[in-house]
């Protein structure tokens, strides 16, 4: 049986950088997704995990930097799946890759991901997404250790897969995205993907020659020393989940740690840059 949400609608100003770094807080409770807005963000817990003080250690609230308002409203039981089969289109990546529903006909394209997202982010709808599936067409990943951290669907390591990546990880913080994750593995015929639940802690220990981190500006800033430690020499580090104003507090940060900016992708002011470890 379909369970209740509660919807929490959020106005932030300003918006950017506020409604990422409110994302980035609500992730860390038990909210399952998120849908930003021009005002601000949308976002979606089970209304038996809602109480009257989920939001008291919520930083941003208490910021005066920034003025924030929200409602919250209860959405009655549906379909989520097929909610978003009636919205869900195939979508295609430089004529090359294609990410679809398993209802829908399979394309004649070199990659073809098929992609169940349930409620899950990473769809390759969302420009971060996008971009990072065109660094991957553009590299040579076959026989390259590869990390998708924050992989929501598991659609970037299941790309990486596809094009030779060997061993590959995907880890994500939200149980939803571990279990989707799993399930879009074997729906792709990648089952020596490993996924994991839990955050860069899981990192210790780990090197890689490719990392792959579509998360959001805040959350990367603190974790760059990490995926820096983890990369072996000349390793490449794809990073998206920010704006285009955000790239020289992300590419300061990378130089302190060895790792040097090659190119970045944009849409819609949203980017995903390139760097490699010297």
């Amino acid at each position: 049986m379909a369970e209740a949400y509660s919807e929490y609608a959020f106005k932030v100003i300003p918006v950017n950088p506020g409604a990422e770094i409110l994302i980035a807080e609500l992730s860390q409770l038990d909210f399952e997704s998120f849908d930003e807005t021009e005002e601000g963000v949308k976002a979606y817990i089970l209304s038996a995990l809602d109480k009257e003080n989920l939001l008291e250690d919520i930083y941003l609230l208490n910021n005066p930097e920034f003025e924030v308002s929200y409602s919250i409203k209860l959405i009655e039981p549906v379909n989520w799946n097929e909610e978003w089969e009636k919205n869900f289109e195939p979508i295609e990546v430089d004529g090359i890759c294609s990410v679809r529903a398993p209802f829908h006909p399979k394309p004649q394209m070199e990659f073809d991901i098929v992609i169940e997202p349930k409620m899950s982010f990473g769809t390759g709808h969302h420009e971060t997404t996008h971009l990072m599936i065109k660094h991957l067409l553009k590299i040579e990943v076959a026989g390259l250790k590869t990390l998708d951290m924050g992989c929501g669907t598991g659609i970037l390591a299941i790309l990486a897969a596809l094009k030779g990546a060997k061993p590959v990880d995907a880890i994500d913080i939200d149980p939803w995205c571990y279990e989707n994750t799993v399930e879009n593995v074997s729906r792709n015929d990648v089952d020596f993907i490993k996924a994991y639940e839990g955050d860069s802690s899981l990192l210790k220990g780990k090197q890689y020659d490719l990392i792959i981190a579509n998360i959001n500006r805040n959350i990367l800033i603190n974790d760059i020393p990490t995926y820096a430690g983890c990369l072996n020499h000349e390793g490449i580090l794809l990073l998206s989940g920010f704006y285009t104003q955000d790239i020289p507090a992300i590419t300061n940060v990378c130089n302190q740690h060895g790792l040097n900016f090659i190119m970045n992708f944009e849409k819609n002011n949203w980017v995903a840059c390139k760097f490699v470890k010297n």
